[in-house]
């Protein structure tokens, strides 16, 4: 599946940025003949879109100046291995800078966000962005479908067509780009084609190398934080929500009756729901929380209400009902058949649990998509190949974040050119921006080196309020 990209090689565009940043220093601005062409080729996008067989520009929505925003579809096959047969639509977003600016490949690793928004990587080199809707997401589904067809390497193909396809309108620097399943989507990618992209930064990206091995999380959760107090008052939560469950459970049920939420086609009961929630807790707590919040945990003197106000702010009620998980079944399948699923402490409410193996992304599963065999060498593979061979990877995690205590390694530097930062204190919202400043000033250089703009002068661009917000990557695995 080891396929050339369309882009020029990085040898023949080095050369090409430097002579054209010479020029720009030189002359004080881009040659005349650049910004004639440049200017015609801005006013051609639609049409340009347009000629690129299997893609249909759907629409266009308004962006910020400087920018356009449009919503694209590209026809791919179900199964690559039989490119003949079915075919589905793959939902993309495209914020256009400029044909001279480098391309970022986006994805949240689930359905795309359609709304004008841009990537740390796009904004740090002021480029375009392509994102991605995964196979089986959202609207992106064969029908019938095949689950079978959703594997890791169909997704890798899926994106390798695409930058096919793209790489002639863009033909600058490519750079992948997604945080938790999407960081691991763009390694993947990278693992199968990696002649595709100039560089990879991958933010939160789970490494389930072994998916019987999970010490590293039980680890974690015994050693998070700088406050034993907090992990113990999490513990002692779990154990008096469970204590209740008969009370918790019944306002739970009152609320989905409220809703309209159901149960039965994934978990099988409110009561089942709710003991994973009790379960997930103290992960989305690390996840998504900081430890200032630890003085909210309630005890054993806490009113019903105020636990089932925790366990609803920290973890959620609605998550656990059927149409809650039905847009994140593929996720699910996906944990289930290759990327593994983790583990977290019961020790110390074993004595309490009415449902043995609940935390387990089968669970999840509906009776229609089945259980898939789990594959045990597909991540094997990728961590070896990350580990031995990946080139220009940039793994960003955060300290308190629980998907960080399995993530990839890399040797740092050398001429594989890669590296991995960890944000201090930070959670799975970690970016390049919280990392400590040497760490940001390096991360920061490599990813515009990468881009081909080592030798352009300037700090990178600015913040485009519009473009630029705090839920840029979806980092909410479920």
């Amino acid at each position: 599946m080891l396929l050339p990209g369309t882009h020029a090689p990085e040898s023949c565009r080095s050369g090409i940025v430097l002579f054209l940043t010479v020029t720009t220093l030189v002359l004080g601005k881009s040659p005349i003949w650049a910004e004639q062409r440049s200017a015609e080729d801005e006013s051609e996008i639609v049409d340009r879109l347009s000629e690129v067989p299997g893609l249909t520009v759907v629409a266009e929505n308004d962006a910020p100046e400087g920018f356009r925003h449009f919503v694209l579809e590209y026809e791919q096959p179900a199964d690559h291995a039989a490119p003949g047969e079915q075919v589905f639509s793959q939902r993309l977003a495209l914020l256009h800078r400029g044909l001279d600016r480098p391309t970022v490949l986006h994805t949240t690793g689930y359905d795309v966000v359609t709304e004008p928004f841009r990537s740390e990587p796009a904004r740090l080199v002021d480029g375009n962005q392509v994102s991605t809707e995964q196979r089986f997401f959202g609207s992106s589904r064969p029908d019938p479908a095949d689950w079978s067809d959703l594997d890791i390497r169909q997704a890798a193909t899926d994106h390798h067509r695409l930058i096919r396809a793209l790489g002639d309108i863009y033909e600058e620097e490519w750079i992948s780009t997604g945080a938790s399943k999407g960081g691991m989507t763009s390694v993947y990618h990278r693992r199968f084609y990696p002649g595709d992209l100039d560089g990879t930064v991958a933010y939160v990206a789970p490494n389930d190398a072994d998916n019987q091995e999970d010490s590293a999380y039980l680890e974690f959760f015994g050693n998070v934080g700088t406050d034993p107090r907090c992990r113990q008052d999490l513990a002692a939560l779990q154990r008096e929500s469970l204590e209740r469950r008969g009370d918790l459970v019944a306002r739970y049920e009152e609320r989905a009756a409220e809703q309209g939420w159901t149960f039965g086609g994934s978990l099988p009961s409110a009561d089942a729901a709710f003991e994973l929630i009790v379960l997930d807790t103290p992960w989305h707590f690390w996840q998504f929380q900081t430890q200032e919040r630890c003085a909210d945990i309630p005890d054993g003197d806490s009113s019903t209400t105020e636990i089932a106000e925790f366990l609803g702010d920290v973890y959620g009620w609605y998550r656990t009902h059927d149409e809650a998980i039905e847009p994140y079944v593929p996720y699910y399948y996906q944990a289930a058949s290759q990327l593994g699923y983790p583990s977290v402490p019961t020790d110390h409410i074993d004595d309490l649990l009415e449902y043995p193996g609940l935390f387990r992304a089968a669970s999840y599963l509906p009776e229609g998509v089945g259980t898939p065999e789990f594959d045990a060498e597909a991540m094997s593979d990728i961590d070896q190949w990350v580990r031995t061979r990946g080139e220009r990877l940039l793994f960003v995690d955060g300290e308190f974040d629980p998907w960080g205590a399995e993530s990839f390694r890399v040797q740092r530097g050398g001429e594989r050119d890669s590296a991995r930062f960890v944000a201090p204190r930070a959670n799975h919202g970690a970016d390049i921006e919280q990392l400590a400043p040497q760490d940001r000033a390096a991360a920061t250089a490599m990813v515009r080196r990468w881009a081909g703009l080592k030798g352009v002068p300037g700090a990178p661009p600015g913040h485009v309020p519009e473009l630029d917000n705090p839920g840029e990557l979806a980092r909410d695995a479920p």
